[in-house]
């Protein structure tokens, strides 16, 4: 591959993470879950709450300043904002994307939201790769938002105890046509419809109504605690590692090549797990016990981390893994450094 061919660079990324905290002893002590498991089993030792200024929105804002300015360049040049943080934001039937465009300068930009719940980065990269390679007129892309759906997590409620990780933060990833380095391979997405209406937030939903007042129905909730629990058991791995391989696949690699892992947040057991089905090594990926589950933050978070960590390097194969409720499952393949790098250093290898 030559630099001359169309391809989507990743020039930045950048991360919000308010200041406010909840520790493994508090969401002990509020759950009612013995500490060692909330710190063991679970793999949380502490995550970001947000404040009274930390809105989804405003997260993500942040976040995208500090992706534009890590680039050094002028915000009047990016074409699109997708913003890919929650819904649950600041306003209902309000598009964030066009605030955060307003707010970071990008007075070009044409925006709008996407939405596919945790695995919305995945979601975002796929489509701002095929905007890019298909519109002469989209060369710069800005992914952008926030999340803190923490807010609807009530610890009393053990049926949402894999979700007790929830925490608050903002990311923000940069794209840039025929970028010349850190090359998109592409995106996958599998989704399984069995599993839509397992969890979710009643309130404010048709169903519901918008003038029902039962607080109990403002919270995070599952719907089919037995079905959702023997579906996922059954199939997330293998889900996991079916998205992955294909997305390697995309580049003519193996999930054994891959180099770094951005993963989300999960519980312990399950993500070690996932790496040795990928038939990868644990260090090659950030455990994110200090954040918690920030949703479609984790991958750039992750990226982020390992970047300032010296953990990713030119010629290395990157992944963001991704899985949101609904259920789908999602990855992206990127090769970090110059163009041919990645393919060079895997085919010397072998």
């Amino acid at each position: 591959m030559t630099t001359t061919q169309p391809h989507v660079g990743v020039v930045s990324t950048g991360i919000y993470i308010p200041e406010h905290y909840m520790t493994a002893e508090e969401i002990a002590a509020r759950s009612g879950v013995p500490l060692d498991v909330v710190k063991q089993k679970m793999g949380i030792l502490r995550k970001p709450i947000p404040g009274p200024e930390d809105g989804t929105a405003a997260m993500g804002i942040q976040a995208a300043r500090q992706c534009i300015e890590r680039a050094g360049i002028d915000p009047a040049t990016i074409d699109l904002v997708i913003y890919i943080g929650e819904e649950y934001k600041e306003y209902l039937l309000w598009t964030a994307g066009i605030k955060t465009a307003h707010a970071v300068g990008a007075t070009n930009a044409w925006a709008f939201d996407t939405q596919l719940r945790c695995g919305t980065w995945v979601l975002g990269m796929k489509l701002a790769q095929a905007l890019m390679l298909s519109d002469e007129r989209v060369n710069t892309v800005l992914l952008a938002g926030g999340y803190r759906n923490v807010d609807y997590i009530n610890y009393a409620n053990p049926r949402v105890s894999f979700m007790y990780n929830l925490g608050a933060g903002g990311g923000a990833m940069l794209l840039k046509k025929n970028y010349g380095r850190n090359r998109v391979v592409g995106s996958d997405i599998i989704v399984d419809g069995s599993l839509s209406e397992t969890v979710g937030v009643r309130g404010g939903g048709t169903l519901a109504g918008l003038h029902n007042h039962d607080d109990s129905l403002y919270q995070l909730d599952v719907f089919d605690v037995d079905y959702m629990k023997a579906r996922l058991n059954a199939v997330s791995t293998q889900r996991w590692v079916e998205v992955v391989s294909r997305v390697c696949a995309r580049g003519g690699y193996r999930t054994s090549d891959i180099d770094y892992l951005a993963i989300l947040h999960m519980k312990r057991s399950a993500h070690k797990g996932l790496i040795e089905q990928l038939g990868i090594s644990v260090d090659r990926a950030i455990y994110l016990e200090e954040y918690g589950h920030i949703g479609q933050i984790d991958q750039i978070l992750s990226i982020h981390l390992a970047l300032e960590r010296g953990l990713i390097k030119d010629g290395d194969l990157v992944v963001g893994v991704s899985a949101g409720v609904g259920y789908a499952w999602g990855a992206t393949a990127i090769e970090w450094g110059p163009i041919g790098a990645t393919r060079a250093r895997k085919q010397a290898a072998r």
